[in-house]
């Protein structure tokens, strides 16, 4: 097999350890054809990271960027800009990869050339532990509908490849075509934990022809920190409410017809405000009045967004 090759992109922002192990993982890797992008945006590492970074730059096993900025689509635009893969691979910079990883992802692009994108799976870390045994063969058919798929598409459990309308950002691949013949990028105006962003940009390889294709065999784990990251991990914060609902909005209005935006709010009000499976969250009087504040301004701020970028095309950081 003629194996392409490989740009794995890793954005990292305030991480140190799980940074280290994340670029030992990938390094160690058999593939024979790849080259490691890290998007540095921590303003000052511990002097350990620090210097694995430069000694790795410095021996050619990384090529090291480092920005003043932090914003996790911006990241992923920078590197696509500066890779020569002819598959850009992004991982999470808390990742542990499995032998194979990089074959599994290329194996799809070779066999399959309606493949535009590779879904991986993923088990968070935190998770395995309480693993119940489900196994999905075929996701249901709302989780192809851009109105409700999001929740679902499951890719930890789901054991069968199959085309999807979304990847998670920790594991996810996409065909140098899509950037280049038809311009595609990351929509930097997804603020705080940039949640969607990926999906955002997932629902633009519609209008290509080409198909996101589910592989559980491209699978990793995701350690899922609770420190560093491109967000604040607090899910109690103020900023991280208001651009939870901003980024889910604005990835509707931007990508769904107005049907699917109103069935798209009506389900995100119903899991996210009032709780219900499979969010599951405190159902409390405050708790739900609180949150349905956060629900009105985030439409309200994700409206603004889009009527003070026209034009712009979402990008904002320098590329």
């Amino acid at each position: 097999m003629n194996w392409p090759l490989l740009s794995v992109v890793i954005p990292t922002y305030r991480r140190e350890g799980v940074l280290r192990d994340t670029l030992k993982s990938v390094l160690q890797q058999d593939y024979p054809h790849f080259e490691v992008i890290v998007v540095d945006q921590t303003a000052a590492h511990e002097p350990e990271t620090q210097a694995l970074l430069e000694q790795l730059a410095a021996a050619g096993k990384i090529t090291l960027f480092t920005v003043s900025w932090a914003s996790l689509p911006a990241a992923r635009n920078y590197a696509i800009e500066r890779s020569k893969g002819e598959i850009v691979v992004f991982i999470d910079d808390d990742v542990d990869l499995p032998p194979g990883f990089l074959q599994a992802h290329a194996r799809n692009y070779e066999q399959r050339p309606e493949v535009g994108a590779v879904a991986g799976r993923v088990f968070d870390r935190m998770k395995l532990a309480e693993s119940d045994g489900l196994v999905i063969e075929e996701l249901p058919p709302q989780a192809m509908d851009p109105g409700i798929a999001w929740y679902h598409i499951d890719l930890v459990h789901t054991v069968k490849p199959q085309p999807v309308l979304t990847a998670r950002g920790c594991n996810m691949s996409f065909r140098r075509e899509l950037f280049d013949r038809f311009g595609l990028r990351f929509d930097e105006r997804f603020h705080g934990s940039a949640v969607r962003e990926e999906s955002d940009f997932c629902l633009h390889i519609r209008q290509t022809g080409l198909i996101i294709w589910y592989d559980p065999a491209a699978h990793l784990v995701h350690l899922g920190e609770e420190t560093g990251g491109c967000h604040d991990i607090s899910t109690r914060s103020l900023s991280y409410q208001l651009n939870f609902y901003h980024n889910h909005f604005l990835m509707a209005l931007k990508n769904l017809t107005p049907l699917e935006v109103v069935r798209m709010g009506i389900k995100l009000f119903d899991c996210h405000v009032l709780g219900n499976p499979p969010c599951n969250k405190d159902s409390s009087l405050l708790k739900i009045v609180s949150r349905s504040v956060f629900y009105l301004l985030g439409l309200l701020y994700a409206c603004f967004t889009l009527l003070t970028t026209l034009g712009r095309q979402g990008r904002i950081y320098a590329s």
